[in-house]
């Protein structure tokens, strides 16, 4: 075990290094990770030390450089080790994260809060002004690092600074809890179904409810809380009763009495966030996260979310009274319930469009969608990607692809793991095992996407809706951000931006799915190879902003309530007693509920990084929508030179810059929520 950092931090110059080096992760187990974290530990402190009680006079190479080199060890460890958390855990991983978790905060609180290190940096950033060697990049290394320190209280004194060390190390221990609670309840619920229980439901899905039925070791079919099956079930199921049972399942996760009931846990991180922002001198933690982004202010963030809250709100209240008119007509006479609406938007999608999803997850096939994500980054960036067939990761459904540039030049390694399972949490995301950077001869980055979609029966073609075919462009256009990333400080790399920056190479990469050309060449019939048909893909785009109400308040409903709960200053014993309050203020349609309610809501309640910053998603999509008219207004969706522009200043650029000026560098300016609106239908173009 104490040899497998090696294995993800050796520097490579040549591509055909690159294949051997996916983690042999067969060699970890779960009894060995703590005396490996605790040895990484232990020598990052030793290297922190030899920073602090440097006698020379403190610079930013043997300071600010000095600490971007530290703790290679420690990361290494960590990245596999988190890598398993979420990808591919068990009992014994868990326990391991829920001891480390608060090891780990408590480690870097002795690194924060470490005076003579500070006061170093804090010396180096005090004369920046005078340092006319470093670049701009060094410069805004030292900014960022002297801003981090500050905001994880380096400032703070005596008695504040153990208890900000307290706060964190509770904070990072609870939200792991969360997490867990969440996966245990996906874990143990699943319903059972006979053939009567199936009407209405198409042959795929029925296929990989058998698929899940058989690894439960039940006979039949089933249904799980994943989202890939329960999204389709609700769409598709005449069973209004078993659609009851799902939903209500479904959005109560870590909300049921016992071991995993996740609503005294959410009360204890929101009071610890609000005592932790008064310790840093800030009125809220809404207002101490959202300092530190593009939006500045929960002001801002609320002005853009009502914005669109009317807008959606007026939609979908248009559309709920079609919806009571279509089931009105069938003879179901009974009140529009949240369990009701996917199935008869889906309906009434059917009825106005003549298209049926079922009718198009043919032509979204799983392997040729990844291809056709890949074939977009050729085009638009010159990458190629090569399977690697051998490599082996955590489990057999990864995928590993070796990435070059257009001269040939190894990029990095990009991995794939895209079929929801027990030992995996719910959603979808893109990390790294190894990032980029030009330190020493560089990195080039191992970066992978990790999606749940519905794994099909044995033999059996794996089949995406659109929306999960966008999933899978989303995650792949964060992965682009890991893989084109062109810094030289570790810390600037990749995905490091702006909370509210880091989804617009994510969210505007999902727009190239749906680029005619895109969809002629790659949305092929998996039994006859067929193109999407242009009827069938004309009524497609003409539907595309079709039940945007809905999707727009479950979205901006939990976007209000993550601000709402971080706005405040004394955070309530019952924080869903709040959250109820806040979406009777809100006029929240009875018939739609939150995407995600609080007590499974991972984004902002398992870690730090989207609290008080769900909204980021909008942010990034006024961002994303505006970028995306820079190319229609050349006339072409794969325009050289502002595909050159967004890789410089966008995918490659990490956090060298402000995310503001990378954006003003890209489009000449900044957007306003215009763009957002049309493409949501809410404006006219």
């Amino acid at each position: 075990m104490h040899d497998f950092p090696h294995t993800v931090t050796q520097t490579n110059h040549e591509l055909g290094g690159l294949a051997n080096e996916v983690p042999n992760f067969d060699q970890f187990r779960a009894k060995d990770f703590p005396a490996a974290f605790r040895t990484a530990m232990a020598e990052h402190l030793t290297e922190i030390a030899a920073i602090a009680d440097n006698p020379a006079p403190a610079s930013f190479d043997n300071t600010v450089a000095a600490l971007e080199r530290a703790g290679r060890q420690l990361e290494a460890v960590a990245r596999i080790f988190f890598t398993l958390a979420g990808a591919h855990t068990s009992p014994q991983l868990q326990e391991v994260e829920r001891d480390i978790s608060p090891l780990l905060s408590r480690h870097s609180s002795q690194i924060t809060l470490n005076a003579e290190l500070f006061a170093r940096i804090d010396a180096v950033h005090a004369r920046r002004a005078e340092l006319a060697e470093l670049s701009a990049e060094d410069l805004r290394c030292l900014e960022r690092m002297h801003a981090s320190f500050v905001r994880s209280g380096a400032r703070l004194e005596g008695a504040d600074r153990e208890r900000l060390a307290e706060i964190d190390a509770e904070r990072s221990s609870l939200g792991t809890r969360f997490s867990q609670n969440i996966l245990a309840d996906e874990h143990d619920w699943v319903m059972a179904l006979g053939k009567e229980d199936l009407d209405g439901l198409p042959d795929d899905l029925v296929s990989t409810m058998a698929g899940v039925a058989a690894e439960r070791g039940l006979e039949g079919h089933a249904v799980t809380l994943s989202r890939s099956v329960v999204v389709p079930f609700l769409s598709y199921s005449t069973r209004r009763d078993l659609r009851e049972t799902v939903f209500r399942d479904w959005t109560s996760r870590g909300e049921n009495e016992g071991p995993s009931d996740n609503r005294q846990i959410m009360a204890d991180i929101l009071r610890l966030r609000s005592e932790k922002a008064r310790l840093l001198g800030f009125e809220s933690f809404a207002a101490y996260k959202l300092d530190d982004t593009m939006a500045k202010t929960p002001a801002a963030v609320r002005n853009l979310l009502e914005e669109v809250w009317e807008h959606a709100k007026a939609r979908a209240a248009s559309d709920a009274a079609a919806l009571r008119k279509l089931a009105g007509g069938r003879g179901d006479n009974h009140p529009l319930a949240p369990w009701d609406w996917r199935y008869y938007a889906e309906q009434r999608r059917q009825t106005e469009f003549a298209i049926d999803e079922s009718e198009l997850k043919p032509y979204f096939e799983l392997d040729r969608m990844i291809t056709a994500a890949f074939d977009v980054a050729g085009r638009l960036f010159g990458l190629t990607f090569t399977p690697l067939p051998d490599a082996r990761a955590w489990h057999p459904d990864v995928r590993a692809w070796q990435v070059s540039d257009r001269d040939g030049r190894p990029r990095g390694l990009f991995l794939g793991d895209y079929f929801a399972r027990q030992s995996k949490r719910s959603g979808a995301w893109m990390s790294a095992l190894r990032g980029q950077h030009k330190l020493d001869g560089g990195q080039l980055p191992i970066i992978y996407n990790v999606c749940n979609f519905a794994k099909p029966s044995a033999g059996q073609p794996a089949l995406l809706s659109l929306d999960d075919a966008r999933t899978l462009f989303h995650e792949f256009g964060h992965a682009l951000h890991g893989l084109l990333s062109d810094v030289t400080w570790p810390s600037l790399a990749g995905t490091a931006v702006a909370r509210d920056f880091v989804e617009l190479p994510s969210q505007l990469y999902e727009h190239w799915l749906t680029v005619p050309s895109v969809l002629e060449q790659h949305a092929r019939h998996v039994s006859t190879d067929a193109p999407l048909p242009k009827p069938l893909l004309d009524k497609m785009l003409a539907a595309k902003s079709f039940d945007a109400g809905f999707d727009t308040v479950e979205y901006t409903a939990s976007a209000l309530i993550d601000l709402g709960l971080h706005e405040m200053t004394e955070v309530p014993d019952k924080p869903l007693a709040a959250e109820r309050a806040m979406l009777d203020d809100l006029g929240m349609p009875a018939e739609i509920v939150m995407r995600h309610r609080s007590p499974h809501f991972a984004h902002i309640f398992s870690g730090d990084g989207y609290s008080a910053g769900y909204y980021s998603y909008m942010w990034s999509e006024v961002l994303d929508a505006d970028a995306f008219e820079a190319f229609e207004e050349t006339g072409d969706p794969f325009d050289p030179g502002t595909a050159e522009r967004l890789r410089q200043h966008v995918y490659s650029a990490g956090n060298s810059r402000d995310a503001a000026d990378l954006y003003t560098a890209f489009r000449g300016r900044m957007p306003a929520s215009d763009a957002l609106l049309r493409k949501r239908g809410f404006v006219a173009d």
